[in-house]
């Protein structure tokens, strides 16, 4: 079965899931980053004060998606949908007109909660646990919707942003979003619950943070959104360091939006011919020889390189993690699972460009950092071999 039949027989699922990815915009960094003047301004914060605000609602909402991310193993997907869209509602409320800046910090780490966390983890899940054999393929296709929104957004916003507020912008969006989603909740038909909420007379499921399977794996599925994020933040930095400029940088970004198009698409599809473990221990590979590209040539084609190859690799990653995730404990508690994964995602990436911004501030050339990075690419490659050859042993979970 094809893509176009899968979307054929299986469209109103792929549809929640699809728009869940792409309604996760509202709470993604690149989005936010747009809004960063005014919304210092309107928080009545500096550009600095702002980004401490950033990581630590970041935080938080990592801690938050522990708690509540495994409820959608029992919360009837519909009711999960509405209250995670009634809260990104509140939270954009308290964010664009609160008086307060305290109030708008807690509205931003909800949007930042329901946003990048929850819709991403309604979209990946759904996908994950309603396809057996087409798991690959439907993963794929829910997660178009990321690059669509990277895609599209940002020359929206900024052209919006000529003739009316920022906060209007919000108010736009937001109003469209939501009556699509009005539409999918009213008119499509939902998957039930999997299961029923535990007890403490019943299994609690799999507790990934006290299994060594998932800190031997971690490394290795980390290593991709640690390293983008620390070239993302730092890309003046990044620029400098390899003769280039940020013209081509921002050329670049928009290459990557493109790469993760083929990555999803070919990844679904060799994802469900050859399984997860074989193409975990390959994908990384591009992005691997850009970034030893960067650091024995640098130039522009170094740039390009590091932006196509981390497209490619992050168009990939999400359905090879899911992948790997269900090959090793399953799809009845998928949803525990997944938000561990989840909520050190957001850990790491939070805390890895203060780590790189003290390194930077300590005088340690960029150049040592892109070696760091590809060290620490490699050591996490390593460390997964023995889990990979595990799950590839493991019998196929449907």
């Amino acid at each position: 079965m094809g893509y176009r039949t899968l979307l054929r027989e299986h469209r109103s699922v792929l549809g929640i899931a699809f728009l869940a990815m792409f309604s996760s915009s509202l709470g993604q960094s690149y989005f936010i980053g747009l809004f960063q003047a005014p919304l210092s301004a309107h928080l009545g914060l500096s550009a600095g004060q702002f980004g401490t605000a950033y990581a630590v609602v970041t935080l938080i909402a990592g801690f938050c998606m522990l708690r509540f991310g495994p409820s959608i193993d029992w919360v009837n997907p519909r009711r999960f949908a509405i209250i995670v869209l009634s809260l990104l509602l509140t939270g954009i409320v308290l964010l664009t007109l609160s008086p307060w800046w305290w109030l708008g910090i807690v509205g931003l780490g909800i949007v930042r909660l329901c946003g990048q966390g929850m819709l991403t983890h309604l979209g990946n899940t759904l996908a994950a646990r309603e396809f057996t054999t087409l798991r690959g393929r439907a993963i794929g296709l829910a997660n178009l919707g990321i690059p669509l929104g990277e895609a599209l957004l940002p020359p929206l916003v900024a052209a919006a942003l000529v003739w009316t507020s920022w906060s209007i912008v919000w108010w736009s969006l937001s109003g469209i979003l939501a009556c699509l989603w009005l539409l999918l909740l009213m008119m499509a038909p939902w998957p039930k619950a999997p299961g029923s909420k535990p007890t403490p007379k019943t299994p609690q499921g799999p507790r990934p943070f006290h299994d060594p399977r998932f800190w031997r794996l971690l490394p290795l599925l980390m290593a991709l959104p640690i390293t983008m994020t620390g070239l993302f933040i730092y890309q003046t930095q990044l620029t400098a360091s390899l003769d280039s400029t940020l013209t081509v940088y921002a050329l670049a970004l928009t290459g990557m939006g493109l790469a993760k198009l083929p990555g999803a698409l070919l990844g679904g599809r060799w994802v469900d011919k050859l399984g997860p473990v074989a193409l975990a221990r390959v994908y990384l590979l591009p992005y691997v020889l850009a970034m030893v590209m960067a650091v024995t040539v640098g130039g522009h084609v170094s740039v390009w390189a590091l932006m196509v190859g981390g497209g490619l690799a992050m168009g990939a990653q999400e359905l090879i993690a899911s992948g790997l995730m269900i090959k090793l404990w399953g799809t009845e508690h998928f949803g525990r699972v997944r938000s561990s994964l989840s909520a050190a995602m957001v850990f790491s990436t939070g805390i890895a460009p203060a780590v790189l911004g003290t390194a930077i501030s300590a005088g340690v050339p960029f150049h040592s950092l892109l070696l760091a990075m590809l060290a620490f690419i490699v050591m996490g490659w390593l460390l997964a071999q023995g889990v990979l050859s595990e799950a590839n042993h493991a019998p196929d979970v449907t």
